[in-house]
């Protein structure tokens, strides 16, 4: 391995912590983006990288999923996404000298910010059993040890094949048909555990589990509500989107349970005002919410609306959208008048004041448009919640118009274009039945595995091996104690990376990784140069073309892996071209087009400058709903309650933070700077629970069957928290989520509503 870190020693925490930040990006912005690629990689390398990064004719960046506006920047990326890119591109390199060096157990007492920094994967490595140590492995023999594991079990519901986001859709696309021509549906992905509740309350109030608007409806929308999202942090670009929703005089209401810069004012660095002037503000209200008291601030909205028309005598709500598109609306109307203002405002800690100054706003808006991300779907009634957002839409027409719409908010890049591409455990059957037609199979019928199930199902030993494409399944779920233990359970575990992480140190009996080529790569193939494509959060699918050299000679792409993984496992039962997908992905598309709805002539229409925009139907007045029409619904009011001296704990990333991985030790946002294990607290709660500013706590997560679980050694950090609550990072605090903590209906990780208590450290204060 090289670069300035090469074995450095793990940074430990030593916390200085500042008042919070109350603008995100400006030059503070471009001077961090800056410094940190040029730590990870050479000047060249950086504006190669960041000319092209989210370029008609470069790479998609492998961060968030937030759409390209239709004339771009030359500098279209934010901080986080050229920290990313370049974080990609690093000239670090991890060899088999490093993995001599480097025993797998002590490796597993490193930091995830100490293994990220390590660098690139250059060659496939395997643990064998008993083993203490990777050794380097030829990609044939790689492959046979991963057929001979699927093909000696039991059944092919055994085997396991998750999916991260990052995932391209050619490579997404037959990584699902071999699961299914293997003879399993079990596809775990990382939807699973961020926007599951979002696609459950949409396809079944709407019809269609993505969002219904584009960035010209966020431009011109008369309201724009930010729910439950930091976008300064997890989505900068959209702040670009919102400065310009301001610009045309629409009005920005944000919901959280935590002031976040980006929601204040942004300071955009491509424009005079951004660098010496005050910026935009973003927010007009700041709604700071108890968490998980946004169902009963919606359920009083929609009571305030029915209230408002029965008032005026009609005109408030679109009487003519409810009569011609929808269905069940008096019975929701009668249980929309049931929540009373006692309920409403312990669930959400607001005052009336300020709910009432909420309905004035919708009232006073032409259009409105409810982003949301995992504050609303990370909780136990988190599909609920996203119904009564529909709900709320629905009743004033806000549904299928310019300016108006449902915006969840996918934090990961490609992980809406992997689930339309197959990757889901419960494909509908036309999907499969198309795929059968047009491979000569016929597909498994039996649901399969969700992420949390897989946690369950290896826990149990029903599962025997796992295969990970992309992403870090031990830091990314729930209760890790019990996920490592279940990984470990398994006969074969197989991370396909680009990076090292924490789910190469969680092994099981034989363990190998697979090193790919990432976005920035160079994909070349028998046939010549190949791209790829993704899909973003609006549903845009374009090309995706890398630019630099792979980082080693040894690297496969994640097409070549899947396709000779599928090649050595289903030997000559298989009629599908496997060989040929790998050599020209043109073939993939091909065949892509004749299974995908809204796919058709895809390799013609994937050529236009920015590619195309999938249909909805719901913009054209369509619910594919069992009734042919958007559904109201009644949803029981729920919050979390909490017993005296108990807070509600979320886990959230930092700034510094790319899902699981952090890239510093710092909040810069939040003022914290040089720690991980915090957790911010309002200073009411601090002086009410009897504890201190920068007190060392334990924080004790209380589960419904008397089980706790605990994390060890936080400092706590008086911050404008909402009462009640508790925030700190993941994954560190992912061993406080019980992997039965669950929402309702989509099995997803309650991570942002768990039930904890914090008590005096028992590991030794090492002082502030």
């Amino acid at each position: 391995m090289s670069g300035k870190h090469a074995d450095a020693e793990d940074p430990q925490d030593d916390l200085t912590a500042g008042p919070p930040k109350t603008y995100a990006a400006g030059l503070p912005a471009v001077a961090h983006a800056m410094q940190y690629s040029l730590e990870q990689t050479t000047v060249r390398r950086t504006a190669l990288t960041l000319l092209n990064l989210n370029q008609v004719k470069g790479f998609d960046c492998p961060g968030c999923a937030w759409p390209e506006p239709q004339h771009r920047h030359k500098n279209e990326y934010c901080e986080n996404g050229a920290k990313h890119i370049n974080d990609e591109a690093t000239t670090r390199r991890v060899t088999r000298e490093f993995f001599a060096r480097h025993s797998i157990e002590e490796l597993d007492g490193k930091s995830d910010y100490w293994l990220n920094q390590q660098g690139r994967l250059t060659e496939p490595m395997v643990k064998r059993p008993g083993a203490t140590h990777y050794e380097p492995i030829g990609w044939d023999e790689a492959f046979g040890i991963v057929a001979g594991e699927l093909t000696a079990l039991g059944s092919p519901d055994e085997a396991l094949f998750y999916v991260s986001g990052r995932l391209n859709n050619e490579a997404a696309f037959l990584l699902q048909l071999f699961a299914r021509a293997f003879g399993t549906n079990n596809l775990p992905d990382c939807s699973n555990m961020c926007h599951e509740s979002s696609g459950s309350a949409l396809n079944e109030t709407l019809g269609i589990g993505k969002g219904s608007v584009q960035l010209d409806d966020l431009h011109t929308a008369g309201l724009v509500f930010v729910v439950g999202q930091n976008p300064g942090t997890n989505h900068p670009r959209m702040l670009s989107a919102l400065e310009q929703t301001k610009q045309n005089g629409g009005r920005v209401i944000a919901v959280n349970t935590l002031p976040e810069a980006g929601l204040m004012r942004f300071k955009n660095p491509q424009k005079p005002s951004g660098v010496v002037g005050r910026g935009t503000a973003i927010a007009d209200q700041f709604v700071q919410i108890r968490p998980g008291g946004d169902l009963a601030l919606f359920q009083m909205l929609n009571r305030r609306l029915l209230e408002a028309d029965a008032a005026a005598g009609g005109g408030v709500l679109d009487r003519d959208y409810i009569a011609t598109h929808t269905t069940g609306f008096e019975a929701f109307a009668e249980h929309a008048r049931t929540i009373t203002w006692e309920h409403a405002l312990e669930a959400t800690g607001l005052t009336r004041d300020e709910i009432e100054a909420v309905h004035d706003a919708v009232l006073a808006s032409r259009s409105v448009i409810v982003c949301w991300a995992m504050g609303l779907t990370q909780h136990k009634h988190g599909v609920p919640t996203i119904r009564e957002v529909v709900n709320f839409l629905m009743l004033r027409g806000n549904i299928g118009r310019p300016g108006a719409g449902v915006c969840p908010v996918r934090g990961h890049s490609n992980v809406q274009g992997d689930r339309t591409m197959g990757i889901w455990e419960r494909m509908p059957d036309t999907f499969l039945d198309a795929l059968g037609a047009e491979f000569g199979f016929e597909p498994p019928r039996a649901h399969g595995l969700d992420s949390v199930d897989a946690i369950r199902a290896m826990r149990d030993r029903r599962a025997r091996v796992f295969v990970g494409v992309a992403g870090n399944f031990a830091r990314a779920t729930p209760d890790s104690a019990v996920t490592e233990a279940a990984l470990r359970n398994c006969r074969l575990t197989v991370q396909v990376s680009t990076k090292l992480n924490r789910s190469h140190t969680v092994t099981g009996r034989t363990a190998l990784i697979l090193p790919t080529l990432g976005r920035s790569d160079r994909d070349v193939q028998a046939t010549g140069e190949q791209y790829i494509t993704v899909e973003d959060s609006m549903s845009q699918v374009h090309r995706s073309r890398g630019k630099l050299p792979p980082a080693s000679p040894h690297l496969l792409s994640e097409v070549a892996i899947v396709t000779r993984i599928a090649q050595r496992t289903l030997g000559d039962t298989s009629a599908i071209p496997w060989a040929k997908f790998e050599a020209d992905y043109d073939l993939i598309r091909d065949r892509i087009a004749r299974v995908v709805p809204g796919f058709e002539d895809f390799n013609e229409r994937i050529k236009a400058p920015g590619g195309f925009t999938l249909p909805n139907p719901v913009n054209a007045g369509v619910y594919p709903t069992p009734s042919g029409k958007a559904v109201f619904t009644c949803n029981e009011l729920e919050w979390l309650r909490t017993p005296p001296g108990h807070l509600i704990l979320q886990s959230l990333r930092s700034h510094d933070q790319w899902n699981t991985i952090p890239y510093a030790m710092n909040d810069r946002y939040r003022g914290i700077h040089n720690a991980r294990r915090i957790v911010m607290v309002s200073p009411d709660d601090i002086a009410e629970l009897g504890f201190a500013d920068r007190d060392l706590v334990d924080i004790v997560s209380v589960w419904r069957d008397g089980t706790e679980r605990r994390a060890e050694g936080f400092r706590l950090v008086a911050y404008p928290a909402a009462r009640g609550s508790a925030a700190a990072y993941y994954p560190e605090t992912n061993v406080l989520v019980p992997l039965d903590s669950v929402a309702d209906i989509s099995n997803t990780p309650t991570s942002k509503g768990i039930l904890v208590r914090l008590e005096a450290a028992r590991t030794p204060d090492s002082g502030a």
